[in-house]
Order: structure tokens, then C-alpha cells, then sequence
């Protein structure tokens, strides 16, 4: 689910600053809507609408003193825009935490949202309304988590979280923790995180002891870069995020707006660093994106992305090494 340009369309009812203490709550929500072919060389095409992670949600804040305000978030998506009947209504948590904020100490807030890690560094992945896939190999989950981002001491930001797992949790108990750290002089802003991955749950996944390919592979730990120089309506991206016996990423994105228009250009690169026959593989896109803004509510956009692999996309169908994703989409918020 891409969230980026969503967050900033409301910003205007984000947990800023304070408001009156007996203010109503802020409802809000969006419909994201795609029609989408995926082209696999040697393999198959399909074409299909789909659903890009349509939410609803809730959030308040109240003044508790002067200087110090408590806030809460609940978000929820699984609407399934495309699909009556492959839909039971929004059946899924996205984000759901409470917590304080003062000019002072900061921000701190309890529950599930994303980790300190990739609000920090990931940026590339999150950036496209489809996405790219190309992720870090970062796995602490979203919920149970316990988060506080500092205030701007001359542009420094710091930011840390911990994710408490007890007894009853499958994989038994786990404090896996992120830090990170953004700087930010005039034009450049520049980001360093870390994820220790203690955890046995993997990233907004549920633990499953039959699936283990989509848990930690191991307890090393992730570190991630991020770049970000912004030049009027021109800034430029790069990260770079590793994991010793996992995986590296690297990426680069350009993004120019031109009034009520935004074009990107990005590309990704992951080097499969596991033990096994696909050590050293690599997978790397070409990302492209067109975005117009229809107003302040409604926004289109056509997206393109080129993906080639070492390895097969499918086990049964040798030379798939190539595959095509197109996608044009609109979202409408509130």
C-alpha cells in the first residue's frame, strides 16, 4: 500500500500541533483503484483490477496541559474496492496507537504503525502507488511496538523503538528494537536506521512456523542509508540497506512536479546474499511514473516498472527471467 502522497493530502488534520480539548474527531479515508498487467516473459499475462490498499480510519488529539497533547490513530483497510464478493467488508488493522506529544521531549505512542526503520530509510519502495516490491531486509513487525521520535535539536531527529513479544507469542518472547537518526541542513536531508531482527515474527506478518520463508532468516542486523537532496521541484533519492547473510538493496529516484503534475524515474537493485544456490543473484527495476492531480481530493497516475532477475520469477517455467508491470489508477481521499 503506498502511502506517501496520502499523508501529505491530509496533513492538515495530522498530529502536529495542539488543538481545543473537546474537539471531534478527524474521520478520513480513501479509495485506491488500479487496473493492472503483469506481463511474465516465457511465462503468462493477466490483466486485472485491483484494490491498492483502500483505508478507512479515525484520529484525535487533545490538549492535556499547556505544551503537552495526547493523541490516538485508528486505521483500517481490506475493503477490496474490485471484488464484492471476494470482500467481507474492512476486516484488517493497519494502524492503531495512542500516545503524547510536547515541543519539549518529543513524540512517544504505544501500539501498531510503521517502524522507525522505514519511515526513516525507506522511501523508494513506499514512494510508487503499485510499488516496486524491492524491499530491505529489515523484519521487525508494526505492532506491539513502543516508538518515540525526539524533537529537531539544529536538525537532528532521533528516533527508537521497541517491540515487546511475550510468553504467549509464537516464537516466544522477543525485544528486537530500531534507532535511527535523520539530519536535516537546508536543501539535504540524510537518515541512518538499524534493526537488530530479534524477532520471530516477520515484517506485518504473523508468525507460521510452515512458511519460514517469510520470517527473520537469521538475528543479524539491517542497516540502512537514505539521501534526499531537494533542488525547487526537483529532489533526488538514494539508499542503500544491507543485512550480512540476507541481502544488499541499493536505489536511486528522481521526482520532478510541474504544477498539479509529478513525474519519477527510479531504479533498485538486490543482491541475494543467503547461504544456498542463489547466493549472489541479482534482481533490479526500472520504476516510471506520470501523476496528475485532479484536486485537492482526487489524483490519477499511470505507472511502469521493468524487472529482470538472475534467477527464474517462476520455478516451472525456465528463462523467466524478465517480467513487465503497468499499472494506471486513480484515488480519490478525504
Amino acid at each position: 500500500m503506498k502511502k506517501t502522497l496520502i499523508a501529505s493530502a491530509i496533513a492538515a488534520i495530522s498530529f502536529s500541533g495542539a488543538v481545543a480539548a473537546q474537539s471531534m474527531p478527524s474521520v478520513y479515508g480513501n479509495i485506491q483503484y488500479a487496473l493492472q498487467h503483469v506481463n511474465i516473459d516465457k511465462y503468462e499475462s493477466n490483466i486485472d483490477h485491483i484494490d491498492n490498499g483502500s483505508t478507512l480510519g479515525i484520529k484525535h488529539e487533545h490538549l492535556i496541559a499547556p505544551g503537552l497533547t495526547g493523541f490516538f490513530k485508528l486505521e483500517l483497510e481490506g475493503i477490496n474496492a474490485d471484488d464484492k464478493a471476494g470482500s467481507s467488508g474492512i476486516d484488517n488493522l493497519d494502524e492503531a496507537y495512542i500516545g503524547v506529544e510536547s515541543d519539549s521531549f518529543g513524540r512517544l505512542w504505544a501500539g501498531t504503525d510503521d517502524s522507525t526503520y522505514e519511515r526513516a530509510v525507506v522511501k523508494i519502495a513506499n514512494f510508487h502507488e503499485t510499488g516496486t516490491g524491492l524491499d530491505g531486509s529489515y523484519s521487525t513487525g508494526e505492532g506491539d511496538q513502543i516508538q518515540y521520535s525526539s524533537p529537531s535539536f539544529g536538525g537532528l531527529t532521533l528516533g527508537a523503538s521497541l517491540q515487546i513479544n511475550g510468553d504467549d507469542k509464537a516464537g516466544g518472547k522477543s525485544y528486537p528494537y530500531q534507532l535511527a537518526a535523520i539530519y536535516t541542513v537546508d536543501a539535504l536531508e540524510l537518515a541512518f536506521a538499524m534493526d537488530s531482527n530479534d524477532g520471530a515474527s516477520g515484517y506485518s506478518k504473523n508468525f507460521d512456523a510452515n512458511v519460514l520463508s517469510t520470517q527473520s532468516l537469521n538475528n543479524e542486523n539491517s542497516y540502512g542509508l537514505r539521501a534526499t537532496y531537494s533542488m525547487g521541484d526537483l529532489s533526488v533519492t538514494g539508499e542503500y540497506q544491507t543485512r550480512k547473510d540476507v541481502k544488499d538493496e541499493f536505489g536511486v529516484i528522481g521526482v520532478y512536479a510541474l504544477g498539479a503534475n509529478q513525474f519519477s524515474l527510479a531504479y533498485q537493485v538486490v543482491e541475494d546474499d543467503t547461504v544456498g544456490a542463489n547466493n549472489g543473484d541479482k534482481e533490479d527495476v526500472i520504476a516510471l511514473q506520470a501523476l496528475h492531480n485532479l484536486s485537492d481530493s482526487m489524483y490519477v497516475y499511470a505507472e511502469g516498472f521493468f524487472y529482470s532477475n538472475d534467477a527464474d520469477y517462476e520455478s516451472t517455467a525456465a528463462g523467466s527471467d524478465s517480467k513487465q508491470i503497468a499499472a494506471v489508477g486513480a484515488v480519490y481521499y478525504f
